[in-house]
Formats: structure tokens, C-alpha cells, sequence
């Protein structure tokens, strides 16, 4: 049968600009069908995607991409640009080896300019580019749109790009996409000064909005609407903020609702026109067109695994967790001491710190996307007298590595960094895979890492770090299910004593959740007559003496754990074994210097050689090289 669907003749953009404007509400339904039904069964961003329908249908009928390009900031919300570039059939295959990318991916298509999925980038991006092509003569005949949300404004990075797009008179167009349920929404402060609202159709409607949503703006957002108020009134005095913005000479369209494809078409018209950076501020309802996500009052399904798509409900029962342990301790951790904050970088649910928001809402700070900020903030805290607790995935610590180390290390803060995600993630890509955490700290003087192996483990490293007041700490554990428990046969100085096997020639240090992994491997050298000794030292930087002192004993060192190989536990324990001038063969164990592909962790885990038959077959091959070093050295002195 021929598939008649207007998604089916969609190969590129100018298909797109081809329909009538009587097909575009049926092409607008069909996605939002398609949608529903694939990502229900791969998982994967649902909501964001289902409110930026008819604006993403009104981006590729105004502007021409690749010619023009256009920038998603944090990417999630791609996947109409996929559906609309021609890569609908990929869609069997979200986030899966072989299959599209979550987020926007060069190697996919020309009309993904970069695959970004960190926030609060895309107006960097865009003024970097507007830039160049206005060097190359290009500027004019192309055209730059960056789209953000209103939560990718709580980064201060936004707001540097944003002060040096105002400040040129080069063409960029930014569309604010505002669903009203971004974390921590602030885009009020920026909107209500711009000197066009006064004369913008629509201005009272922006007047309710900004109302709204300043007043829900903590500490600042009700003085900020005085101001709107007062600029309303026409009261001189109150005004005086604005006349900064009017300098600036940002143009402002909006608001339009974001559902009424021909108004928000003929905005990007009026913005792709105006020859200077302009606003365009679009009101979208996040999870549009679905029910279960209309109904939701939490996040509007802004990710979801595989779920029935009737219901929304998941298919799949899901155990206890990392997150969920974390959570239950940090709960505990503020009935037990009143001096126990939470920060967070707009991912209060994600990262577990919900229920504590809950019981102590005056000890928790959401800052936005904002993490230097929040490892800033959080050292003042440290200096006031209190413990903060900064909870966030991993992969986005890496922003605030110059504030760990500076503003919390150097000051001796006693700061607790929770990383949720840390280590291989799989479905995300590169760009969410929490790798790179154990090899930067591992430069950070003072500072403790904690790297637990279940939950035992977890309440017990992350206690242990509260109790530490004159050192940031880092608690890091993985994504998902939570392992067995693996009780310690005994404990040395610290370190937990995981399996040992007769001779025990082979030390093998187990990081964080690969204790598992670690005693399999053990098992299998045991059955080739090679004995090993499997230790989890718990706090993997510094590395622990009892480590240095056991090194001593054994002809092989391994260490096997879920980040870099380069730069991380390994690196350390190797530098401290050559401090101690203990001349033992060290192998690291880990992830290549490489960014990861979207896959399954298992299959990622896999393809680098971290499952036990490769670690054990590596193993045996090392210790029988050894061996032959060995021989040959003893056959050498015993020559005439």
C-alpha cells in the first residue's frame, strides 16, 4: 500500500515550504502521531519535541536550511527538524546503535549545524557564525537563527553572547521558546526590558505573561516587574533600567503563539527582514497535542522510556536506583543536620534532590543552568557556616571545573558534589556521558572522590563526605539500576576487600559500580590458575596507602573503572605506585580518549573491552608476557 501521509513525501525542507497552508495543521497532526508512536517505543525526549511542532514547520518554510542555518540550543527538541530534513525513517532506530542521534548530529545531516546538547550554547554558536559569514560577504544572503528555551537563559554563557549580539547590527535572529515549564524560567528579566514592548502588538498579553512569570522568579523577579509595571505608567523614574536595552538596539517580536503556525511564520518573516539582531518570543505549551503529557503537572514527559502510548505509563517496571537511594539519603542527611543544603542546577527531579525540595524548601537553590554559579555559590555557602550538597549529571560538572577549582578547592570549602550519570550512559551520546569526571578532579589538590558500589556503599561514602568540612568531596555513581550488594570479606586502612584467590599475583582495584565486573574477572583468572586479590579502595583519590602498600605483593596491578583511561584512577594509582618506587606493571582499564557513539552502556561497555571474558583474557595475556620477562632476566644472571 502507498503510504499517502504528508510525512512520507517530507525528503527535505523545500517540501516543507512546498504545501499548501491548508496541509500544514494535517502535517502538523501526523507528527505529532509519529512522535507518540516512536518515541513511545524507544524512549527518548517526547514532550519538547510535541510543542515545537508548528514552530519547527515555520522555521523551514521562512528560512532555507542548510543555507540558513539554524541552531537548536540543548537539541532535545530536534527531533521535528529530523522528521522535516527527510530523516523520518531513522526514527525506528532513536538513540539506538546504528540509529539517529537524540540530539542534533553533523554525521547525520547538513541541516544539523552542531550536536549540542549542553545548554544556554546556541547563542554563542550563532554569533561566532554571523561573524564569520559577515567576513566571507555572506551575511544577508544567509540568514542565523538560534533557538533557545527560556530555561537555556538561566546561563550565563547565554547572556555574554546575548551581550555581544546586541552590541553589532549583524543579522541574527533568536527565537525565545517559552513553554512556561522549563526548570527555573527567568527569560522575564531580559524580555521586560526591551525597548520595543511598548509598541509591540500583543503588549498587554506580555504584560500578563511577564507578571506570571516574574513573580514565580525568586528575589528578583517582583521588583523586576515593578519595573515593567512602572514602564506601563509611564512613571520616568522606574524606567531607568530600560534605557540600557534601548541602547543595545534588540528588536522585539512577540509574543506569538507558538501553536498558530501562519502567526509564527510571519514573525521569523518580519525577524528574517529586519536587518539587526531581533527577539522573537513564542509561547509553546510543552507536551502539546498528547494527553497523558497535558495531564502531567511535572514535566510534561520531557523524557520518557519506552511507554505505552495510550497511556503514557512505562512498560517497563523499574527497580531501586542510584538516584533513588541518593535521594532517600539526602532526606535523611537534612532531618539529621539543619546545616545540609541542596543545589541545584535546574534538574531538581533528575538528580533525586525533589524530596528533600519538598521537606526543606528554605534549604533548597535552584540557580537555572548555571553551574559555575552554583559550585560558587555553594563555596559561599560553605564559608557561612553551612554543608552544601551540589547534585548534578556528571557530564555537566564539566562547566564548573575552573569554580571547583579555584573558588571551592583553593578556599578549602567543604562543598559535597553528588554526580548522578557518571561514567558510560549510552543513549544520549557524547555529549551526556559522565566520563570525564575522574580524570579532571584527579589535578584538584584536596579535593576527596568517593566512588560507591551499591547502595551499602552510597549512604555510607556519602555520610563519610558530609562529615568532611575542610575539602570539597565528590560522590559519583552511574545511571540507572542499582547493582547487587557486595559485602567486603574484610576491610584494610579503608579499603574493602572484595574476593582473593590463592597466590593472589594479580591486584586487581575495582572503582565505584564495576565491583561486579571485577570478582567475575577474578573467578575466571582462578579457573586459568592465576590468583588475584580484588580490592574497592571507596575513596579513589587520593589514592589510599593500603593500595600502595598491597601493590608491593603483586606482579600485575589492574584497575578497571567507568571513565577515561587517560588521567584517571589508574594514571593515579600509577603515579603513586612510581613515588613509592615500586616497580610494578600497572594496567588501566577504562574508556579510550574518545567520545562515545548513542548506544546501550552493556553495548558500549562491551565494544571497549570492559566485560569479563576481554578483561580476563587481557589479563592472562599480561601476566604470561610477564612471566616470559621474568624467565628471560633469570636466565641472563645465571649466564657465565
Amino acid at each position: 500500500m502507498v503510504d499517502m501521509s504528508l510525512i512520507a513525501r517530507i525528503r527535505d525542507p523545500r517540501d516543507v515550504r512546498a504545501l499548501t497552508p491548508a496541509q500544514l495543521p494535517v502535517l502538523a497532526a501526523e507528527i505529532r502521531a509519529f512522535l507518540v508512536a516512536k518515541v513511545s517505543a524507544t524512549g527518548g525526549h517526547l514532550g519538547p519535541n510535541l510543542g515545537v511542532v508548528e514552530l519547527t514547520i515555520a522555521l523551514h518554510r521562512v528560512f532555507h536550511s542548510p543555507d540558513d542555518a539554524i541552531i537548536w540550543d540543548t537539541g532535545h527538541q530536534s527531533y521535528v527538524h529530523k522528521i522535516l530534513t527527510g530523516r523520518a525513517a531513522g526514527f525506528d532506530q532513536l538513540r539506538q546503535p546504528g540509529g539517529i542521534s537524540g540530539y542534533p548530529s553533523r554525521a547525520e545531516s547538513a541541516h544539523d549545524i552542531v550536536e549540542n546538547s549542553h545548554a544556554s550554547t546556541s547563542l554563542s554558536y550563532a554569533d561566532g557564525l554571523a561573524k564569520a559569514w559577515e567576513i566571507r560577504g555572506l551575511l544577508g544572503q544567509q540568514h542565523v537563527v538560534a533557538i533557545i528555551g527560556d530555561g537555556g537563559l538561566t546561563g550565563g554563557m547565554a547572556w555574554e553572547a546575548l551581550n555581544n549580539i546586541a552590541g553589532s547590527n549583524r543579522q541574527v535572529v533568536i527565537v525565545v521558546n517559552d513553554n512556561e515549564r522549563s526548570y527555573s524560567p527567568t527569560i522575564g528579566g531580559l524580555a521586560h526590558h526591551l525597548s520595543t514592548l511598548r509598541t509591540t502588538r500583543g503588549y498587554e498579553r506580555f504584560m500578563q505573561w511577564g507578571k506570571r512569570l516574574l513573580h514565580r522568579t525568586p528575589l528578583v523577579g517582583s521588583p523586576l516587574y515593578g519595573t515593567l509595571h512602572g514602564m506601563k505608567k509611564g512613571v520616568k523614574d522606574i524606567m531607568a533600567p530600560q534605557g540600557m536595552f534601548e541602547d543595545l538596539g534588540l528588536k522585539y517580536i512577540g509574543p506569538v503563539d507558538g501553536h498558530d503556525e501562519s502567526e509564527v511564520e510571519h514573525a521569523l518573516t518580519r525577524a528574517k527582514d529586519f536587518n539587526g539582531p531581533v527577539i522573537v518570543h513564542v509561547i509553546t505549551e510543552k507536551g502539546r497535542g498528547y494527553g497523558p503529557a497535558e495531564a502531567d503537572d511535572a514535566d510534561r514527559f520531557h523524557a520518557v522510556g519506552i511507554v505505552d502510548p495510550d497511556t503514557g505509563i512505562p512498560l517497563a517496571v523499574a527497580g531501586p536506583t542510584w538516584t533513588g537511594v541518593f535521594s532517600d539519603a539526602m532526606l535523611q542527611a537534612g532531618r539529621e543536620r539543619d546545616d545540609v543544603v541542596a543545589i541545584t542546577a535546574a534538574m531538581l527531579g533528575p538528580t533525586g534532590l525533589d524530596a528533600f525540595s519538598q521537606a526543606f524548601p528554605h534549604r533548597t537553590f535552584d540557580v537555572g543552568i548555571a553551574e559555575q554559579h552554583a559550585a560558587t555559590s555553594a563555596a559561599g555557602m560553605a564559608f557561612g557556616g553551612l554543608h552544601p550538597v551540589v547534585a548534578l549529571y556528571a557530564t555537566f560538572l564539566n562547566r564548573a571545573f575552573d569554580q571547583i577549582l579555584m573558588d571551592c578547592a583553593l578556599h578549602k570549602a567543604g562543598v559535597t558534589f553528588v554526580l548522578d550519570r557518571a561514567g558510560v550512559t549510552g543513549d544520549d551520546g557524547a555529549t551526556h556521558n559522565g566520563v570525564w569526571d575522574l580524570s579532571l578532579l584527579q589535578i584538584v589538590p584536596g579535593l576527596r572522590i568517593a566512588a560507591p558500589r551499591d547502595e551499602a556503599t552510597l549512604r555510607a561514602e556519602f555520610a563519610e563526605a558530609l562529615l568532611i568540612g575542610d575539602a570539597p568531596t565528590v560522590v559519583r555513581y552511574p545511571k540507572g539500576a542499582l547493582p547487587p550488594l557486595r559485602p567486603a570479606l574484610r576491610s584494610v586502612q579503608g579499603i574493602d576487600i572484595l574476593a582473593e584467590h590463592s597466590d593472589q599475583h594479580v591486584l586487581i582495584i575495582s572503582v565505584g559500580a564495576f565491583a561486579e565486573l571485577s570478582c567475575e574477572v577474578a573467578d575466571r583468572l582462578q579457573a586459568q590458575g592465576i590468583g588475584s586479590l580484588v580490592v574497592d579502595p571507596r575513596w579513589v583519590k587520593p589514592v589510599p596507602d593500603a593500595i600502595v602498600t598491597l601493590a608491593k605483593n603483586a606482579k600485575l596491578v589492574v584497575v578497571i573503572e567507568d571513565g577515561l583511561r587517560t588521567g584517571g584512577v589508574g594514571s593515579a594509582v600509577s603515579q603513586a605506585l612510581r613515588d613509592a618506587n615500586i616497580e610494578v606493571l600497572v594496567r588501566n582499564i577504562g574508556i579510550p580518549d574518545q567520545f562515545l557513539d548513542h548506544g546501550k552502556r552493556a553495548d558500549l561497555l562491551k565494544q571497549f573491552g570492559l566485560s569479563p571474558q576481554e578483561i580476563a583474557r587481557s589479563i592472562v595475556e599480561s601476566v604470561s608476557v610477564n612471566t616470559q620477562s621474568e624467565q628471560r632476566a633469570a636466565t641472563a644472571q645465571v649466564q657465565p
